[in-house]
């Protein structure tokens, strides 16, 4: 199917808001396949983001500055399920985009509005990791209006990226039209390339590379050269686990917009047209998992507040403070900001 030719259905096939698109676009059990794949996301991803934003609310000692962008990333990810994830799970199961127009123009501002909060909250979190770790800025205290400022900045320039929406690939979800020739849509496409994966994904190795060249340097002045190397390996796997979730959800999803924008005609099966949205929806059930179910008071609050009773192991060592500059960081201090929740 080119990629001009899927505006229009062809004669005899029913138009994305008329009717299944099965055995049109593809056979009917793979959009069965492709409901139960997005009824996995949904259910985990409410479940997952839903305990993140209760028990942040729940528990004072996770509101520290630090932590407000991992909520902002939980509220965005859970927007994403509720208005991109379900919306494609009920279309699936029918087979064409059953809610119309007006709800296709809805979801595609939304899911692209959040996805990019989401995107971006990947960033400024590596970001602020950086600036407390590094310290990069001297004695600087990050306080509750930097991490507002963080978060707002993850919202605020998103209406330059308003689009047209288009039903690509199965039809069955709205996503910003990448087919439209024309010089100005070239332009707005490389923009949007550049500044929603680009960039974010330029801040995120930048901040984790001066993350582990400062562990490094730490290590080396330890004198416990097991515990040293076992935190620097432990911090390495997280930042790598980072990263390649991040590229995981978004390098297919901006190639194949970059690969559909500037080469006109060519041919993409419905099946790979849709598979960059569903990658990309699926990071509302790692990024939690990753960013904040991995940390440890986070675990203990949350059995506290599921079982009844639950009384975290004390193992009569405080939570590090905030690291001081470079020469008097420890390994453990580090490998505990990497992804911290608490107070800094």
């Amino acid at each position: 199917m080119s990629s001009n030719s899927s505006q229009a259905p062809p004669n005899g096939t029913p138009g994305p808001f008329d009717g299944p698109q099965w055995p049109y676009q593809a056979p009917r059990s793979t959009y069965v396949g492709v409901a139960v794949l997005m009824g996995t996301v949904v259910a985990c991803a409410s479940v997952v983001n839903g305990l993140v934003i209760v028990v942040s609310i729940r528990y004072k000692k996770l509101r520290s500055p630090l932590n407000y962008i991992l909520v902002n990333l939980a509220v965005a990810d859970l927007l994403v399920t509720l208005c991109g994830s379900s919306v494609s799970l009920s279309n699936n199961i029918n087979g064409f985009f059953v809610f119309g127009r007006r709800m296709c123009e809805l979801e595609g501002f939304m899911v692209s509005l959040t996805g990019i909060v989401g995107l971006w909250s990947l960033a400024i979190l590596a970001l602020e990791r950086y600036i407390v770790v590094c310290r990069p800025l001297g004695d600087f205290r990050f306080q509750r209006q930097h991490a507002v400022s963080g978060c707002a900045f993850t919202t605020a320039w998103h209406p330059l990226w308003l689009s047209i929406w288009f039903v690509p690939g199965l039809r069955t979800s709205c996503g910003p039209n990448w087919y439209t020739g024309g010089s100005s849509n070239n332009s707005y496409i490389l923009s949007l390339f550049v500044t929603c994966f680009v960039l974010p994904l330029s801040l995120i190795l930048f901040s984790y590379t001066n993350l582990l060249v400062t562990l490094r340097a730490a290590a080396a002045q330890q004198k416990e050269a097991d515990t040293t190397q076992q935190a620097e390996r432990e911090v390495s796997r997280m930042v790598i686990m980072m990263v390649m979730a991040f590229l995981l959800c978004w390098l297919p999803y901006s190639t194949f917009a970059l690969v559909v924008a500037t080469h006109k005609g060519i041919v993409i099966q419905p099946v790979l047209a849709s598979l960059p949205s569903y990658f990309s929806k699926t990071a509302t059930v790692y990024n939690p998992i990753i960013y904040v179910f991995m940390n440890k008071q986070f675990q203990s609050c949350l059995l506290e507040m599921l079982r009844c009773g639950y009384q975290p192991q004390q193992t009569g060592k405080a939570s590090p403070g905030a690291p001081g500059p470079h020469t008097g960081v420890t390994a453990a201090g580090l490998r505990s900001k990497v992804m911290p929740a608490h107070p800094v």
